[in-house]
């Protein structure tokens, strides 16, 4: 009842809360504040409106004590443009839901955030489509005898624009590559060889300029150079294939022969009587589980008070970033290094499809962020919560007799919850799991799909990928993704050791003449978060062992739980190299600190564009390197892969192979499995004349129902 009663901590701010929030803000006649909406640059306007989490002890007294709960609280961050010395200052507004104070919030150490290292917004993407416009009419004749697309005067033949991060090459700079594509579905494959690096640092987009263009592997200073030499033959011209709108190359539509019947549907996740868990608000139960979860605008999914069987196992497991580093040849390519939260992956979380992206019997929740607006925007069917069986048994055993027969068969299906979000942060689609298995395992997963990130292909560009299309290039790039797992392993003091093999000889003792050469156990406890941060590039142990030094199971064995990676991630730059600053956090597979509430986050909005300097940096945390024996204790995990784009990654690049991710196992800290409270179990023994006797402890009978509603998805998303 703690659990439930204290779930609502954790809540996302309500649609009434937000702008309950903005009114009362907007009302302050100090902050001066202004339609986020307008397209001016330089003015004072909201940019950001989430949940400010209370502090741990704080949540805990209502969690585990029924005592009050901590007032609610938003987090905002607000840009000030109409000012001498512009600034990004953020607020913690309370109380909820009527606020009637305001004060500022800080970043660990004290930093400032600087203003270019603000988000991307509409108003300055407008000035940016502007810009491209000017340009795009001054290299018309390039741009269509090139492409056969234009930015002016285009009908069915227009080009569209990605922009690349970080924005320039120095803390303080706004400089952004922008590379130029067909506008077409799928247009993140279609790049036609036409770059432009835009200095957007002034408020006034009338100071904009153009520094430099790539076309076809060669720099001009400016669109008039370009178009100068163009005219006088003085740089190698190309022309692209003649745009055909029946290749299907970057669509969806299928083509080739089917190898499937097409008249029939495949095979469907059903509830033959009804769904066996429980969902009230943000509060999920399960076979033994609870947690209550949110999706924070800045970064993603989250879940908090994970319990299994009224114990906690931990107090939050969280996203907190995600980046794909590339590389290429060309200067788009060159300067892609995406850090996901600087483009608010949270907001990202768009419709999921019933039967594609979560089974039809899915519990689809929506979800209101309040980023870049002027009022919450509803993003319906955004979140999923269902059961499923993996189609595997969770255990299995059939014991031959020997004879032709057996002595028992005994299974356990293998169900599980899944609760799962997206993130579509441009090109690339992320789905987000936490999976809940009957035997007190989590795991946590992603899954990578949507399109690949491409650009025009030079002759060295297969030095950094594949070639996908006659003109296009796959670029080499790693995923990484970061989590902050709070663990609480029966009660707060924990500690943390690994385990590993060596080889132990010894003489026979059975048989002196002699040796046995075997593995055996090597425990090492770590004391300090040093000696618990393990770089990438040296050798990982392979036990991660969490544990309650004061508690024992059953058979006097330390309760705890361990952590298990599916991952082949790496670093992506060298450690102390520019924009590996602003991601200190990837420099190791696993690093362990003492709970901080300062330490919130391993990342922030702001590290997309200045990754030099940014406000959070994640070596902080371990750098004093403190005690970590019997302490609140987190686990930071960093899991991720290489991905070289391949033809098969046309149009997109599909999940299998693809996930990656982390499991929490107990490891002694049950005295036995604790799925063996099911009642999905069954058990077969052979009777005197062969007969099958048949023990289960759920209906004989199945029965069968699926949705007889057709298929439906509506796509949009606006402010309420």
């Amino acid at each position: 009842m703690n659990a439930l009663h204290g779930s609502s901590i954790f809540a996302d701010l309500t649609p009434q809360e937000m702008k309950n929030v903005r009114d009362f803000l907007m009302a302050r006649k100090e902050l001066g504040l202004t339609k986020a909406r307008s397209i001016e640059l330089n003015k004072n306007s909201i940019l950001l409106m989430e949940l400010h989490l209370p502090l741990k002890y704080e949540a805990l007294r209502a969690l585990d004590r029924g005592q009050a709960r901590p007032e609610r609280q938003a987090r905002v961050v607000v840009q000030f443009g109409n000012q001498p010395k512009p600034n990004i200052t953020e607020y913690v507004v309370s109380p909820l839901p009527f606020p009637n104070s305001y004060k500022p919030k800080t970043f660990k150490g004290g930093r400032p955030i600087k203003f270019e290292s603000r988000p991307i917004t509409w108003a300055e993407y407008e000035h940016i489509n502007a810009i491209l416009e000017k340009i795009g009419l001054k290299a018309h004749r390039v741009l269509l005898e090139s492409t056969g697309f234009s930015f002016h005067n285009c009908t069915d033949r227009c080009l569209t624009f990605s922009d690349i991060a970080p924005r320039g090459l120095a803390s303080g700079e706004r400089r952004s590559w922008i590379m130029l594509q067909k506008f077409v579905e799928g247009y993140f494959i279609h790049p036609v060889g036409f770059e432009v690096l835009i200095n957007h640092q002034s408020l006034d987009p009338d100071q904009w300029t153009v520094e430099k263009i790539w076309y076809n592997g060669q720099y001009f200073n400016s669109v008039d150079e370009l178009v100068e030499d163009y005219d006088n033959d003085k740089i190698n011209k190309f022309k692209l294939p003649e745009h055909d709108d029946k290749d299907l190359f970057s669509t969806y539509i299928p083509r080739g022969h089917s190898n499937i019947r097409t008249d029939i549907h495949g095979p469907k996740l059903v509830e033959p009587q009804g769904p066996r868990y429980h969902v009230e608000k943000n509060f999920v139960e399960y076979a033994g589980w609870s947690f209550a979860y949110r999706v924070r605008s800045s970064a993603g999914l989250q879940i908090f008070d994970l319990r299994f069987n009224g114990e906690r196992v931990a107090y939050e497991v969280s996203l907190q970033e995600a980046i794909a580093f590339y590389s290429g040849d060309t200067p788009a390519a060159m300067q892609t290094k995406y850090i996901d939260a600087g483009w608010a992956m949270g907001t990202s979380d768009y419709e999921l499809a019933p039967g594609i992206d979560c089974p039809e019997i899915a519990k689809f929740v929506d979800l209101y962020h309040y980023y870049d607006t002027d009022k919450p925007v509803h993003h319906r069917n955004a979140l999923c919560i269902f059961e499923m069986t993996t189609a595997t048994p969770l255990r299995r055993h059939f014991n031959s007799n020997s004879n032709g027969g057996y002595n028992f068969y005994g299974g356990l299906e293998n169900h599980v919850l899944v609760i799962r979000t997206t993130s579509t942060v441009y090109n690339y689609d992320y789905i987000w799991d936490f999976l809940f298995y009957q035997n007190g395992v989590m795991e946590s997963r992603v899954s990578a799909t949507g399109y690949i990130h491409a650009t025009f292909f030079t002759p060295e560009g297969l030095h950094y990928g594949s070639k996908v299309y006659n003109y296009v290039l796959g670029n080499l790039h790693t995923h990484l993704i970061h989590y902050k797992v709070d663990l609480d392993i029966a009660g707060r003091e924990n500690s943390f050791e690994t385990t590993d093999l060596k080889f132990h000889e010894f003489t026979n003792p059975w048989s002196p003449e002699h040796t046995i050469k075997q593995s055996r156990l090597v425990h090492t406890q770590h004391e300090t978060e040093r000696s618990a941060a393990f770089r990438f590039g040296k050798k990982f142990p392979r036990y991660l062992h969490f544990y309650n030094p004061n508690q024992q199971n059953k058979w006097g064995h330390k309760r705890g739980y361990r952590i298990q990676y599916n991952s082949h991630a790496h670093s992506v730059l060298p450690r102390g190299w520019q924009e590996e600053n602003g991601i200190t956090w990837s420099r190791y597979q696993l690093a362990v600190t003492r709970h901080k509430d300062s330490e919130l986050t391993s990342s922030s909005i702001y590290t997309q564009n200045d990754p030099w300097e940014p406000v959070v940096s994640f070596e902080d945390y371990i750098r004093n390197n403190e005690n970590i024996v019997n302490q609140d204790l987190v686990a930071w995990v960093t899991v991720g892969f290489l991905h070289i784009p391949h033809s098969e990654d046309i149009p997109n690049t599909a999940t299998p192979g693809n996930s990656v991710g982390f499991f929490l196992r107990p490891f002694n800290f049950f005295d036995e499995d604790p799925s063996l409270s099911s009642r999905s179990t069954v058990i077969v023994r052979q009777g005197e004349n062969g007969e099958p006797k048949v023990q289960q402890w759920t209906p004989a009978v199945v029965g069968h129902c699926v949705s007889n509603k057709p298929f439906f998805y509506n796509g949009t998303y606006s402010g309420i």
